[in-house]
């Protein structure tokens, strides 16, 4: 089918188009340049006036997975206080905070998203998290696997093992679980917790292998930067939420030197110890540090104030704050060689000092980091808040006097010894559109998705232009997945499923031979059984399996 998009204001910031009116066309879910001479229009919408996009990219947001699905079992009121009705085209489901994996999608696709990607899958239950997200309809999917407190590596690190021994077994790690990056958590420190101790630094050693988390994240930032997966090493560092933090995140991205680095839910990693609370905001020196190391890049993690859950890999963390939960029920619990998790409900306040504090930082990360090609929208659905309260933020970041407006309604305090007042920028739809659509791509290799140039993948989102850009990004007017139209006025007019993305580095196939050892002294699952297979994607229902290149030795 070809389809017209005729007169949109596109902003494009991939190909630098930057609210330019255009036509856009649409061959069989590709766009082209221009319509094959020899063919008619079959279907034209007239969006003059309309602003146009890619299809947002959510590149951190907890959708699939065993914490995930523990999360759900333990918060039941916040299924009981959104229930969603079975329509003639979408399932029934639940949930506000943690929807139902349909209505994930669905509202995913109703804000103008096309991808999302689950930013912590622990390998040996990738079968079940791959699952999942093929039960979510509409959007593309992809993971991150969780490296660096696995009890394999951390042996090998241990041993002293040569890089190219850890690269090897980094890309093994992601064939077997079908992943597009690797994502690690408190490094080193999830096992440390097992083994008594509470808290682990940057150049603090592991009671029991010895390594610190400094050795952690650079050999494993080396190995996905020698493997030229597109991704750099998605970086959940040591201490989070605690005050003082910031010192941490410092030394964190100086310890990286010029290799590429994701630091994610920075918010959360931000925080400072001055003034009389011991509690204060590290926003601007973090910010600087930023902007100084182009090596750098971030999600920023943002509070939103209300009723959310935290479900992390970060046992530690969580057990250290499970004092906090409300309602009063938590849970922590170790997953075989692999890593732990927790999960802890917790309620945002915008009077609490503390919470309008962070949100308070959240926002001066955005606004004091000035290349927004890395910095990226998120709030680590549902940690900071859920996906859902995105066209919220988008809004505190491009009306300042809405932000002032808001600042003002917060705990005095924190109002008082937050940057927020001192802070003029706001956000521009291009900006937003980097953000949002243009940098995840080009961050995760996505090459055909994030922009509206020739050969990409017709994910399009055409939204009417309001000055209350609440308002104008939490309801569409169209959003097209691959060229069909899926959403209409907001709703839901056509089911789709979308793919799931993966890279494919190059490694030497023997270790399997020390893994296999492994395995059967001390894992319950198989080596054979571990892997996933392609064939398992797909027959889950997820359809396409998009395999991304990985950079080059020369390019690397």
């Amino acid at each position: 089918m070809l389809i017209r998009l005729i007169g949109g204001k596109v902003y494009d910031p991939a190909n630098e188009v930057d609210g330019e009116v255009r036509d856009i066309f649409i061959d069989n879910g590709k766009i082209v340049a221009t319509p094959p001479h020899d063919r008619r229009i079959d279907k034209s919408y007239d969006i003059r006036d309309r602003v146009v996009m890619a299809g947002g990219i959510d590149i951190h947001t907890h959708i699939g997975g065993g914490k995930v699905n523990i999360a759900r079992m333990m918060f039941p009121e916040d299924h009981r206080n959104d229930p969603v009705s079975r329509t003639t085209r979408t399932r029934a489901g639940c949930g506000h905070v943690l929807p139902s994996t349909p209505i994930a999608g669905y509202r995913y696709a109703q804000m103008g998203y096309t991808a999302c990607f689950e930013p912590a899958m622990l390998p040996i239950n990738a079968r079940q998290a791959h699952m999942e997200m093929a039960d979510t309809p509409i959007v593309d999917k992809g993971a991150y696997a969780l490296l660096g407190n696995d009890d394999f590596l951390l042996r090998m690190f241990a041993a002293n093992k040569d890089q190219q021994i850890i690269n090897d077994y980094v890309a093994w790690i992601i064939h077997a679980t079908q992943s597009i990056a690797i994502k690690v958590v408190n490094p080193g420190g999830i096992s440390a917790f097992k083994f008594n101790q509470r808290k682990l630094d940057l150049d603090e050693p592991h009671r029991h292998y010895g390594t610190t988390p400094r050795q952690i994240l650079r050999q494993l930032a080396q190995a996905v930067y020698e493997l030229g997966v597109p991704h750099p090493l998605h970086v959940h560092g040591c201490n989070l939420g605690i005050p003082g933090n910031v010192e941490t995140t410092l030394d964190t991205i100086e310890a990286m030197e010029d290799l590429p680095i994701h630091l994610t839910h920075i918010q959360f990693h931000s925080y400072d110890n001055e003034g009389d609370r011991r509690f204060s905001s590290g926003a601007p020196r973090v910010a600087e540090a930023v902007n100084r190391n182009s090596n750098v890049s971030v999600d920023v993690g943002q509070v939103m104030y209300g009723q959310t859950v935290t479900a992390s890999g970060d046992t530690m963390s969580q057990y250290r704050n499970h004092l906090l939960a409300d309602p009063n029920k938590w849970m922590c619990m170790d997953i075989e060689c692999d890593a732990g998790c927790g999960v802890v409900p917790f309620h945002y306040r915008e009077r609490n000092f503390v919470n309008a504090l962070q949100w308070a930082i959240g926002l001066e990360i955005f606004l004091l980091i000035g290349d927004p090609w890395r910095v990226f929208l998120t709030t680590d659905h549902p940690n900071g808040g859920p996906f859902t309260t995105y066209p919220h933020l988008i809004r505190l970041l491009m009306d300042r006097s809405f932000r002032s407006h808001m600042l003002s309604q917060i705990n005095k305090s924190a109002a008082e010894a937050s940057h927020l007042t001192s802070i003029n920028r706001e956000y521009s739809l291009y900006e937003i559109a980097i953000m949002t659509r243009a940098a995840p791509a080009r961050s995760l290799g996505l090459k055909d998705r994030g922009h509206l140039g020739p050969g990409a993948s017709a994910d399009i989102t055409v939204y009417k232009d309001q000055v209350n850009k609440e308002k104008m990004f939490a309801k569409p007017e169209y959003v097209f997945k691959d060229g069909e139209l899926v959403v209409q006025n907001g709703k839901i007019v056509k089911i789709t499923q979308g793919a799931t993305h993966c890279v494919k580095p190059d490694y030497d196939k023997t270790i399997e031979r020390s893994l296999k050892r492994y395995f059967d002294r001390y894992h319950t699952v198989a080596l054979d059984n571990f892997k996933l297979r392609a064939e398992e994607i797909k027959g889950n229902g997820s359809g396409v399996l998009a395999i991304h290149p990985c950079r080059t030795a020369k390019h690397a």
